[in-house]
């Protein structure tokens, strides 16, 4: 009779283990801020370098905490800007309505609505070019 030998812990990996080791030395400059990046990106120090030297040169390690963070503030802004436009669309259609709103405030607001449109498109290309060097 044969005996069957016990499986213990996780299977091993057939592919993409990691064997070998390259030990690398800084100052203690290089330390500080490769402990500094570490710490503002919420990597491991191996995994920081790994990303560094594996990934093309225009691909970025961006901090997305603090990107979140600032695009948060971004998209609320923005939404105080459309909710203002909202108000003043209000303001001029009740002037429309008792015969008041002058062309000069049809074209000023016309003039201020297209530049937020403006920006509100410079936004998004900001952000796909953000994503694409995130590499998402």
């Amino acid at each position: 009779m044969e005996r069957k030998k016990k499986l213990m812990g996780r299977p091993q990996l057939a592919a993409g283990k990691r064997t070998k080791f390259i030990n690398v030395r800084f100052t203690e400059g290089e330390f500080r801020e490769v402990t500094a990046l570490e710490k503002e990106l919420g990597v491991s120090k191996t995994e920081l370098i790994r990303m560094r030297v594996l990934s093309n040169a225009k691909k970025a390690v961006i901090n997305a905490r603090e990107l979140i963070k600032n695009m948060d503030g971004v998209g609320a802004e923005m939404g105080r800007i459309g909710n203002n436009i909202n108000q003043l669309a209000k303001h001029a259609n009740t002037l429309k309505l008792k015969g008041q709103l002058s062309p000069q405030v049809i074209q000023n607001f016309n003039d201020l609505f297209e530049e937020y449109i403006q920006i509100q498109q410079s936004l998004e290309a900001a952000l796909r070019k953000i994503i694409r060097a995130m590499a998402i």
